[in-house]
């Protein structure tokens, strides 16, 4: 994903994970405690020297999407030892993980009032990290071996159960293809989850 036409794609879709995380799921997140760290990342291991993300991630777009990691501790897992060394790509996957864990969360605690399985949360932490991650690692050349053994889970949320983490998932996998074309599109017409949360009910009765 090289062209001018991938990046503003990628540039629009980051935008959009940012538009509704303030719009949608940061009002509705609740105090949450650190989880604490992760893995260490591929550049504080042995056969280091990838991009870091001192050098790949200056002036980057994709900083937006730490901006959204940080809101949520509670499924964010950095790299133990966080610097301008730290692997770029490894740390893109952390805060896609974090992103999806903790919208998933939030979004199944506003519709349906109770805690989501952690087999939920898992699934759409390494989609996300699988998907974001191999978009950026395309977009900068940045390999990365943690990325490679990444695979998606065969059941994620759909657009039907968990709109917000649904579209999320859906748009990742190819944004060059979904690009002007959301895969929720009456989602920009909501103001809350509890907006979320009367259409999805009304759209429930209604079938």
């Amino acid at each position: 994903m090289s062209t001018a036409m991938d990046s503003l794609a990628i540039h629009q879709l980051l935008g959009r994970v940012v538009y509704f995380h303030a719009l949608l799921i940061e009002p509705a997140l609740r105090p949450s405690a650190a989880y604490g760290p992760g893995p260490v990342c591929c550049n504080h291991r042995p056969g280091s020297g990838r991009g870091t993300a001192g050098e790949v991630l200056l002036d980057s777009a994709w900083v937006a999407l730490f901006e959204v990691a940080a809101t949520l501790p509670a499924h964010h897992r950095p790299c133990p030892r966080p610097d301008d060394t730290c692997c770029a790509t490894c740390r893109v996957t952390a805060t896609a993980a974090a992103v999806a864990a903790g919208w998933a969360q939030t979004e199944y605690r506003s519709y349906r009032r109770a805690e989501p399985a952690e087999t939920l949360l898992r699934s759409c932490r390494l989609a996300a990290a699988a998907r974001l991650g191999r978009v950026f690692a395309t977009q900068h050349a940045a390999s990365c071996p943690a990325l490679d053994r990444l695979t998606v889970p065969e059941v994620l949320p759909g657009a039907e159960e968990l709109p917000l983490t649904g579209e999320l998932l859906a748009l990742w996998d190819n944004p060059n293809a979904a690009t002007h074309h959301p895969v929720v599109s009456w989602l920009n017409h909501c103001t809350g989850l509890d907006d979320v949360r009367r259409v999805l009910e009304t759209r429930r009765t209604g079938s």
